[in-house]
């Protein structure tokens, strides 16, 4: 069977992520039972939750790029547009939960503010973006 290469990937991203998503449940296993410390464990939850989502979102994505108005061009960058922020979200969550900051908002705090910065630029403004170019292609055909 001749699989589209843009389908695959997406669909390969998506697996991926929602492997590791499943990974990251036995580290918040770990953290919400208190054998592991981390500075917010809830956010460790926040992360295996979001690789999980991430990764269908991904193979969602994947399973409907054929029915997009766009063109080839176009759907590469959704694809894009949509790998980089479910990957980003389920790694600054983590590493947010490590540090013990949420990045929810800018404060004093160095690390809380990085992590704010990266949430809003990899995650918050391309899911958005991808997420209404998703509908508007599928709208329009």
């Amino acid at each position: 069977m001749d699989v589209d290469p843009l389908r695959r990937r997406l669909a390969a991203s998506g697996a991926w992520l929602f492997a590791l998503g499943m990974v990251t449940g036995l580290w918040a296993a770990a953290v919400l039972t208190e054998r592991v410390t981390v500075g917010l464990p809830r956010l460790a939850l926040a992360a295996h939750l979001n690789a999980l989502l991430g990764g269908m979102w991904l193979v969602l994505v994947g399973a409907t790029i054929d029915m997009l108005h766009y063109g080839e061009i176009g759907r590469r960058r959704l694809a894009w547009v949509v790998i980089v922020p479910a990957w980003a979200n389920w790694l600054v969550t983590l590493v947010a939960s490590v540090l013990g900051v949420t990045g929810l908002e800018y404060s004093h705090d160095t690390a809380n503010n990085a992590v704010a910065a990266l949430l809003h630029s990899l995650v918050v403004l391309p899911s958005l973006v991808g997420a209404f170019a998703w509908a508007w292609g599928l709208a329009r055909r």
